[in-house]
């Protein structure tokens, strides 16, 4: 088992845009349990597919189990066109260097088309690290802006559920 520990900040610039091409990901969710904040999903990462499985460590979002095993891609299709639940996340990932640090650049499409976060991941909660300028408001802690939440309620409804 590992320890995921991630900080996640929506992205207001463009100046993390001179990398490459960037990945596709397409993921669903097979179990999203809110009470246990416990979440099982299908990932699809360009030519690799995933199994994982993530359970929120107390009452901090930022830090979570996570357990990850590969799958063949052919299944990860077949789970995600027949077994996911609510609407698959569909997205462009970029790796961005910044200070030394790695930031995930996450560019959403289809439901969720219009928003763009950065994560990054980090080995301790307090670890210290430079915030690049296109960077905006943090939303660790904001549950709307998980992954699994983005997959029931996508961000272009938001605005009918209000703020």
């Amino acid at each position: 088992m590992g320890t995921e520990i991630e900080r996640k900040f929506l992205v207001v610039g463009d100046g993390w845009r001179a990398g490459g091409e960037g990945t596709r990901i397409r993921q669903g969710y097979l179990m999203a349990d809110d009470a246990r904040r416990v979440a099982i999903r299908v990932r699809v990462h360009g030519e690799r597919a995933n199994l994982n499985i993530k359970a929120v460590r107390g009452d901090d979002l930022a830090v979570r189990d996570e357990y990850e095993y590969p799958i063949p891609l052919a299944d990860a299709d077949a789970m995600l066109d027949a077994l996911c639940m609510d609407t698959p996340i569909e997205k462009v990932r970029h790796e961005v260097r910044h200070e030394g640090m790695v930031w995930e650049v996450d560019v959403f499409e289809g439901a969720n088309a219009g928003l763009i976060v950065a994560e990054i991941e980090l080995e301790t909660r307090g670890q210290s690290f430079a915030l690049p300028d296109w960077l905006g408001e943090e939303v660790s802690d904001d549950p709307r802006y998980l992954n699994q939440n983005l997959s029931k309620h996508p961000y272009r409804e938001w605005e009918k559920w209000g703020p």
